[in-house]
């Protein structure tokens, strides 16, 4: 029995190979708006799509990273400014997005503009830290699929939403959990409603990756500019040692990130490339042996995994 079930095993495995080797045709001809190129997963997969023939619409924040990234380009890929937070400049791109494109549609979109501070124990924070996370991951994101699903839809093309293993589970404080949760659940229902169309939609969930908006400097400017805001009954009661042990925990997972951006890139690749993209690729070790497994747990399990390691307020006095 167990020889029968290994040779089932090997053989959707092999066809399942088989399938997602298959490749879009046509490439050279294929339009992708990647959203956040100025540096990170954006401006490699920006450079790395360019170098495979296609035509890259590559989105920056600001004039110096758009320049940046043409000079690491061929003559192939355009840029242009994108605040993923501004209607009017939402509107802008798409206005520019389709006198390019024109009657072949977008055949890709790929939302990975994205922020990650402030960061802190949810007390610490006020709501307009969470609003500021919320509008650049989540409320940004959802505005620029719609204003350009059209075009997308004229393609039969695709939606690739970058999302997080931390869209499974919430490990920290702040706004950008609440973020991929919701970029999780609004990619889903995308799904269902775009399938008619013949648009796949697909979800990109790294684990930790080194890039700069999690950067160890900027991680402990964060921290420490939050602890010093707090009031003085709020820093009693979690304590300094509190503080300096988050501290030392956010700069060991920092430590612990891969540097390997390319084993995300290469998954938001696979996902406008391949003509059988995966619904979710979750990238990493620490996404597909920790999270992913952790994410299918009775919550009382996974949480005591979780806060193994996390400090511990303050003793409260009599």
């Amino acid at each position: 029995m167990w020889l029968y079930l290994a040779v089932l095993v090997g053989l959707y495995l092999l066809h399942r190979w088989h399938r997602e080797r298959q490749r879009v045709p046509n490439l050279a001809e294929k339009y992708v708006l990647i959203t956040g190129c100025d540096s990170g997963f954006g401006n490699l997969l920006a450079r790395q799509l360019d170098a495979r023939g296609l035509r890259v619409l590559a989105a920056c924040l600001t004039e110096a990273g758009a320049v940046r990234l043409r000079a690491a380009a061929s003559s192939r890929l355009q840029t242009i400014i994108l605040d993923v937070t501004s209607s009017e400049s939402i509107a802008a791109a798409v206005a520019w997005v389709e006198e390019r494109v024109g009657d072949r549609g977008l055949w890709g979109l790929v939302n990975n503009a994205g922020i990650g501070i402030p960061t802190a124990p949810n007390e610490w924070l006020r709501k307009e830290d969470f609003v500021r996370v919320l509008n650049v991951n989540l409320v940004g994101l959802v505005e620029v699929t719609l204003s350009f699903l059209p075009l997308v839809r004229r393609a039969r093309g695709r939606v690739v939403n970058v999302a997080s293993v931390m869209g499974r589970l919430a490990f920290f404080g702040g706004g950008y959990c609440p973020s991929k949760y919701g970029v999780e659940a609004f990619s889903d229902s995308l799904r269902l409603e775009m399938r008619h169309f013949g648009v796949k939609v697909c979800i990109i969930e790294p684990g930790y990756f080194s890039t700069a908006m999690t950067s160890a400097q900027i991680l402990h400017n964060n921290f420490q500019h939050v602890w010093e805001k707090l009031s003085e009954e709020t820093r009693a009661s979690y304590g300094e040692a509190y503080f300096k042990s988050s501290l030392k925990l956010v700069q060991e997972l920092q430590s612990m990130c891969s540097s390997n951006l390319s084993l995300v890139t290469d998954c938001m690749e696979h996902a406008l490339t391949s003509q059988h993209p995966r619904t979710r690729y979750s990238v990493g070790w620490d996404a597909k042996l920790l999270y992913l497994p952790l994410s299918y747990l009775p919550s009382a399990w996974a949480d005591a995994v979780l806060t193994w390691s996390y400090p511990k307020p303050a003793p409260r006095t009599p």
